[in-house]
């Protein structure tokens, strides 16, 4: 569900995205994966809606400032909420590299 979620988020920023890995070679692209999610609220002891914790890493070439700007747009229209984001630089694919940290909370 959330995997859809995300994918289709983006879908209009006309880059590849890819759970996990990106297995192509055009460049800028983004990957994306859930790092947590949890119970956030209960009734009757059932779960009533859950967390979710998901990271959006931008990869390119060049300076990818637009993108990313495109990223947090599309998520917030999404419902997600930005809650970290930081430059990781990689030094032996010599690829700029954001990686942006979003929550949303999804009621059952």
């Amino acid at each position: 569900m959330i995997n859809k979620l995300i994918a289709s988020s983006l879908a209009s920023l006309h880059v590849p995205v890819a759970y996990l890995r990106y297995h192509g070679k055009e460049v800028p692209y983004i990957t994306y994966f859930c790092y947590n999610e949890q119970g956030e609220s209960w009734a009757e002891n059932e779960e009533i809606a859950t967390g979710y914790y998901v990271q959006i890493d931008v990869w390119s070439k060049t300076d990818y400032s637009n993108l990313v700007s495109q990223v947090e747009s599309a998520m917030k229209d999404a419902g997600f909420t930005r809650t970290t984001a930081q430059d990781l630089p990689e030094y032996e694919t010599e690829l700029f590299h954001k990686a942006i940290r979003f929550s949303i909370i999804n009621s059952k």
